[in-house]
């Protein structure tokens, strides 16, 4: 069942065709200041990989993927990436990328178990970035620094895009604001994760949450995450409030990546442990893989924050079910 909520005389600030142009701006605007910030260099990814190897995102491990026999691939099963997290550590090592330097793709998906509402769609476009790190730089401090660069992109893009369509207000505030989980979990004891979330988005503008996967000191998690790629530790989501839907709004996904060591403890944590056998887990534990952080960064998240829409189809051209479409064209929003 579709969730979706048009807020009370809620009107699109940019027409069809504005918004079009828009989109193409913001991201080849954005995609530009992100590599420059993180020193990266576009690669060409994917769409989908083959099965067995480790390599697709397995998200919080309750998705499938989409899949099928491909006829002329011996022993092949492929499956539609959920997302590029692993994929890109292996393409890193390939490339041989020296430290401090990285790649960014556009990512494609389908996410065929996603829950639709104004947020979430089954398909999913995000640039995936990872770049190369020195093992002595696994720290809070080089997160933030990154952090930092990629907020610095957005603000970047946003100055750009209402220099471009003046009707677009600047909204984001000059700095992002970090905590953890767990301080936010003591700030708001009796919330849920989502209704702390709401609660600082709405306080500070944007936020850095870091810790996401571990148990917190209520033996709960904030959000799952797949124990195979983040540090738990040293991860975390860029949180932008969305004064259009009065709600927290995730832009990233990110964090310096697992260690063999890390590796094997979450791995151990998560009882997923008959991973150790697949061909990118073998290559990690073995020491092959160089050291990485990496993240996902919405396209249509971002385009559909700066543009100030209410609903991600107003961005992006997707399925929905006919309430939706019937309802939204009633209320004059412009599914795509």
């Amino acid at each position: 069942m579709e969730q979706l909520f048009i807020p009370q005389g809620y009107r699109s600030v940019l027409d069809v065709w504005q918004t079009e142009q828009a989109i193409k701006f913001i991201k080849e605007t954005f995609q530009s200041a992100l590599a420059s910030e993180l020193k990266l260099r576009r690669i060409t990814a994917p769409l989908f990989v083959k099965s067995g190897k480790g390599l697709n995102d397995n998200l919080s491990g309750t998705e499938s993927p989409v899949s099928w026999e491909g006829k002329a691939i011996e022993h092949g099963k492929l499956e539609i990436v959920q997302s590029l997290a692993k994929w890109k550590r292996f393409a890193l090592w390939r490339h041989n990328i020296a430290p401090g330097l990285g790649i960014y793709t556009d990512m494609n998906a389908i996410r065929a178990d996603e829950g639709l509402d104004n947020l979430h769609s089954i398909y999913v476009d995000q640039w995936d970035w990872e770049k190369v790190i020195k093992p002595e730089e696994r720290t809070q401090e080089t997160l933030y620094k990154c952090v930092r660069g990629i907020y610095s992109a957005l603000k970047n893009t946003e100055f750009l895009v209402s220099e471009r369509f003046p009707e677009i207000a600047i909204s984001l505030p000059e700095e992002i604001f970090f905590i953890s989980s767990e301080d936010l979990r003591c700030m708001y004891p009796n919330d849920t994760p989502k209704e702390r979330e709401n609660k600082i988005a709405r306080q500070y503008g944007a936020v850095f949450i870091q810790g996401i996967g571990a148990p917190l000191g209520d033996g709960k998690i904030h959000d799952m995450r797949s124990p195979d790629y983040d540090d738990w530790s040293l991860n975390g989501d860029i949180i932008i409030y969305n004064e259009v839907l009065d709600c927290a709004f995730e832009i990233s996904s990110m964090g310096i990546r697992v260690d063999p060591a890390t590796l094997k403890s979450q791995l151990e944590a998560a009882g997923a442990t008959d991973r150790e056998e697949l061909m990118f887990h073998k290559m990690l534990l073995s020491g092959q893989l160089p050291q990485t952080m990496g993240g996902g960064i919405g396209q249509s998240r971002l385009c559909m924050l700066l543009l100030k829409k209410c609903h991600i189809g107003e961005v992006q051209a997707s399925v929905w079910a006919d309430s939706t479409l019937e309802e939204c064209m009633k209320r004059g929003v412009f599914i795509m």
